[in-house]
């Protein structure tokens, strides 16, 4: 095991607030969109996820590398967040199928880290005060400097950022011959959305985000699935575009978080800026359709307008409600094949309950089909 350099660290958040900690990770000054995470597991999960790209993240579970790190717990090619902030940074690890320590991992992924830090203080203050941009820094320790730069770091609201995350090239997965055909678009998919995909007899093609719509036709798809992703959905109108040329194809479509307010967007109903988001493994949900709940996992800061929903309801209705906030969780197009939800059914991490909607998107493209 590796040592780490424990030198002093400080983190400012945008409103003037800073914490001095220790350093962990590489030496050196990120900024980026505080956010928090209440899962009390699969931190390697959240680390990768391209929907946390640009965001500083607080983990409210008190350890953070007590099981260190596997090659194979990763939903994408490198760790996405700028920075992160933790209670205990624990790089001695107790799980033998781990493949190394979380030290030498951020070391590899130029990850800068701050930890000894009281983080229920931070997530507290985040969840009165709202989202906000944030610096850490373990080689600039005055402040006047530091706030200087956070100046610099531009806002998360009006931000696109999903064609830095996507893929460069068309790629594809499973068996050619499986009987189901899906175009993903690429707005920042995680690795296990598209493995539940192919565990459902598909064959996943995906594309870059800004490919336009009729290069995604040629594929001739069964259906077309929107992905999850980073930034401001507003700012992504050549994705809005592309979806409604998608949709008049009358062939199933379906959306997780960001694809969802994208589909949302597509059809003349606004996103927002929400106070401080929702990024945690314990969100409960109703499905209004069938009246059972959920316990789900989610990751965003953006939601779709409830109130201008429900005056469009001739052709479009709500389908899931978050118990927290009522806040929108699905949504269902009337005379279309295409429905979305907020929150992730893959749950990686997370529970299962809401992974029937892989199946219901099977099932819907099977009658498609027939």
């Amino acid at each position: 095991m590796i040592n780490i350099d424990e030198s002093q660290a400080i983190l400012l958040l945008e409103d003037g607030t800073h914490f001095t900690g220790k350093a962990a990770g590489i030496k050196g000054t990120t900024t980026g969109e505080i956010c928090f995470n209440t899962g009390m597991t699969g931190y390697q999960e959240i680390f990768t996820d391209p929907s946390y790209f640009g965001q500083v993240m607080v983990t409210t579970n008190a350890h953070i590398g007590n099981y260190g790190t596997k090659n194979s717990d990763v939903e994408s090619d490198k760790v996405q967040i700028s920075g992160l902030v933790c209670k205990n940074f624990t790089n001695k690890y107790s799980r033998h199928q781990a493949d190394d320590e979380i030290q030498k991992y951020f070391e590899k992924e130029s990850i800068v880290c701050i930890h000894g830090i009281d983080t229920r203080e931070i997530v507290r203050h985040i969840r009165n005060k709202g989202a906000m941009n944030c610096i850490i820094s373990s080689e600039e320790t005055d402040l006047a400097v530091l706030k200087e730069k956070l100046q610099q770091a531009p806002s998360m609201d009006g931000l696109e950022l999903a064609s830095k995350v996507t893929t460069n090239e068309v790629y594809t997965l499973g068996d050619e011959s499986a009987p189901y055909k899906i175009a993903v678009l690429d707005f920042g998919t995680k690795k296990n959305i598209l493995r539940c995909f192919v565990e459902r007899d598909c064959f996943v093609k995906v594309f870059p985000a800004k490919s336009n719509a009729e290069t995604i036709q040629a594929f001739n798809p069964d259906g077309y699935f929107l992905s999850n992703g980073p930034g401001d959905p507003a700012s992504m109108e050549y994705a809005q575009e592309t979806i409604r040329t998608l949709l008049g194809t009358n062939k199933p479509m379906f959306g997780i978080c960001l694809g969802h307010q994208l589909l949302a967007l597509a059809n003349g109903i606004p996103t927002y800026k929400m106070h401080n988001g929702h990024r945690g493994i314990n969100h409960p949900v109703k499905n209004i359709l069938t009246g059972v709940c959920e316990i789900t996992s989610q990751n965003h800061g953006f939601g779709v307008n409830a109130d201008v929903l429900r005056e469009h309801s001739d052709t479009i209705e709500i389908t899931h409600m978050n118990l927290n906030d009522d806040t929108v969780e699905g949504i269902r197009l009337k005379g279309k094949p295409a429905f979305s939800v907020q929150y992730h059914p893959e749950a990686s991490p997370g529970p299962h309950d809401s992974r029937y909607l892989f199946d219901d998107f099977v099932t819907l493209i099977k009658k498609h089909k027939s």
